[in-house]
């Protein structure tokens, strides 16, 4: 198997993965060079590939959320899938898993048994509640990680129904936190040999995020409520109204404050004693933003943003993901890219967020076919050709059909 290069290169990771958590953390270590190979159930792959939209018939989801990796189709639960599965953790640095608490352990696949067959091995599992605890056998998806874990009470507006963050926030911050635990472990293993098990849940991934919440919480017993685009602690740090839509703005330190009244001819606020500092200012945040807003509710966004942008005031408008992936700013970086793809040919991916200087971050592939590297990646483990085809007709491994 050829070297992707990049600062993860010479690093081979398993992943057992469906939906989101592992399969994002995955994600990002192999844009970082590392060799993922993502193992999928010949019957029951990763639900992902049965979501829309799809284009020949092809799920548009997968062919982003697992660009960079190979797809390697094993039974787990046929003695010969798991041999093989062995084989390859046998010679892989790390294996990444989010399925039910128990169920690799059910399949003789655990970290007690893979570590047999390799102790250096970093062993990472994502689960909604964890892997012990009260928690941990209920099932877990993002909407009740982010529900349980707070973020639910806190998103939306006053007195409004309960909203969840727009995106998989908990899952994806689960495989954040999986791709950094697996590094720093491997990390460490560069100075012991030896390998370790990290357990990572979406509920104390949706708690970590709490900063704001547990300093005034441990600090004073409040409770954070809904607060629309507001800051729990400092104003004006909100969007406002404007004529043709809403503009959000920062101006919370002494200097964004003095220019954002001058911007837009509000040097009455600005003289106010009242709000005087980004505490009393927030105290008095309702009649605040009431008198901001009816300078700018008679401005288009366009405008405000043009006065503020001169000031030096951190302003933004609210774009949708139309103009998100349209984005002159963003295209003037390079930020999207296209991946090949067997079927579907060139497909446009979201960049990395990581620009690294010498060992920039891979584009390689779209999202593999199932089974579209059984063959190779057990003939690199010394599997035979005729092995192989024995494992694929007995249905303990599959290869895309010719």
């Amino acid at each position: 198997m050829s070297d992707p290069g990049g600062p993860l290169s010479g690093m081979t990771v398993l992943e057992v993965g469906v939906f989101m958590a592992a399969p994002y953390a995955t994600m990002q270590l192999a844009d970082l060079g590392a060799r993922v190979i993502k193992v999928e159930n010949p019957a029951a792959p990763d639900p992902v590939r049965t979501t829309g939209p799809f284009l020949e018939g092809q799920s548009s989801p997968f062919a982003r959320l697992n660009r960079n990796k190979e797809s390697v189709a094993l039974d787990l639960k046929a003695p010969a899938g798991r041999a093989a599965f062995l084989r390859l953790a046998a010679d892989a640095d790390a294996v990444v898993e989010n399925l039910r608490p128990g169920a690799v352990r059910g399949l003789g696949l655990d970290y007690p048994a893979v570590s047999q067959v390799n102790p250096g091995i970093v062993y990472a599992s994502g689960s909604g509640w964890g892997q012990d605890g009260p928690l941990a056998a209920l099932p877990g998806l993002d909407i009740m990680a982010q529900a349980r874990g707070g973020l639910m009470s806190i998103t939306g507006t006053p007195e409004g129904d309960p909203a969840k963050v727009g995106v998989p926030v908990c899952d994806l911050v689960c495989g954040l936190y999986l791709a950094l635990g697996v590094l720093a472990a491997l990390r460490e293993r560069d100075h012991t040999g030896r390998g370790q098990y990290l357990d990572v849940s979406l509920y104390e991934s949706a708690v970590s995020l709490a900063v704001w919440e547990a300093g005034r919480y441990f600090a004073t017993g409040e409770v954070g409520h809904p607060l629309g685009s507001a800051h729990q602690n400092q104003a004006p740090y909100q969007a406002v109204r404007s004529a043709d839509g809403w503009v959000t703005v920062g101006a919370i330190t002494t200097r964004t404050w003095a220019g954002l009244c001058a911007a837009l001819g509000l040097d009455e606020l600005r003289d106010d004693p009242r709000y005087a500092d980004a505490f009393r200012r927030h105290a008095a945040r309702d009649e605040l933003i009431a008198r901001i807003e009816a300078t700018t509710s008679g401005m288009p966004t366009s405008r405000i943003v043009e006065l503020l942008d001169a000031a030096g005031v951190p302003c933004a408008p609210i774009a949708d993901y139309a103009e998100v992936f349209t984005d002159g700013h963003l295209r003037e970086r390079g930020f999207f890219w296209d991946a090949e793809h067997p079927v579907l040919g060139p497909v446009r991916q979201l960049g990395s967020p990581m620009r690294l200087s010498r060992t920039p971050v891979r584009r390689d592939g779209a999202g593999p076919v199932l089974g579209a590297d059984t063959r190779a990646a057990l003939l690199a483990v010394g599997y035979s050709a005729r092995e192989v085809d024995d494992l694929v007709a007995a249905g303990a491994a599959a290869v895309p059909e010719a």
